[in-house]
């Protein structure tokens, strides 16, 4: 029995040099406000407000997509919005294959995406990072997309379970 595991978290640095610059501002904001007037609010507010802004920018950091592939199927889970795994299993499945995508044009970006408020042909989306995804399609007739840095495992433990997708058409 073989098993594909990954685990993923926002980690570019684009996005760390974005949160952390989204944070430095107003935080300086907060506190030259503060040296100017401090009648303003007190120096217990000021560190409250200097942690809720540390919190909410850094937020992002704490979300994870883990997927794993095994003989049941595919499962995932993107905490904080799953806290349990979510199971594909294999005989809901027309096809499972590896493709390049376009995040922003397909999805409209990283994240949990797609659906209603983006283009419902493609399906719906699950990605922290990159351009490579595992393309689903259930039988039911729906698409999701799980993004993977993992290529070529990724690519190598669905031709060794393609057989339990195929038994299944």
């Amino acid at each position: 029995m073989r098993i594909f595991k990954e685990e993923q978290r926002f980690n570019q640095i684009w996005l760390i040099v974005l949160m952390l610059v989204s944070t430095i501002v107003p935080i300086g904001i907060y506190v030259k406000e503060y040296i100017e007037n401090p009648k303003n609010f007190t120096s217990l507010e000021l560190i409250g407000l200097i942690f809720l802004i540390f919190f909410a920018s850094g937020f992002i950091f704490f979300f994870k997509l883990t997927t794993r592939i095994d003989e049941k199927g595919i499962h995932y889970k993107f905490f904080p919005f799953h806290l349990s795994f979510k199971v594909i299993k294999w005989n809901e499945l027309n096809n499972a294959y590896i493709r390049t995508y376009d995040p922003l044009g397909e999805y409209g970006g990283w994240g949990l995406k797609g659906g209603i408020l983006w283009n419902k042909s493609k399906g719906k989306a699950i990605n922290v990072s990159g351009d490579v995804g595992i393309q689903l399609v259930l039988k039911n007739g729906k698409k999701l997309l799980i993004g993977t840095q993992k290529q070529e495992e990724a690519k190598n433990i669905l031709a060794t379970y393609k057989t339990k997708i195929i038994a299944n058409v």
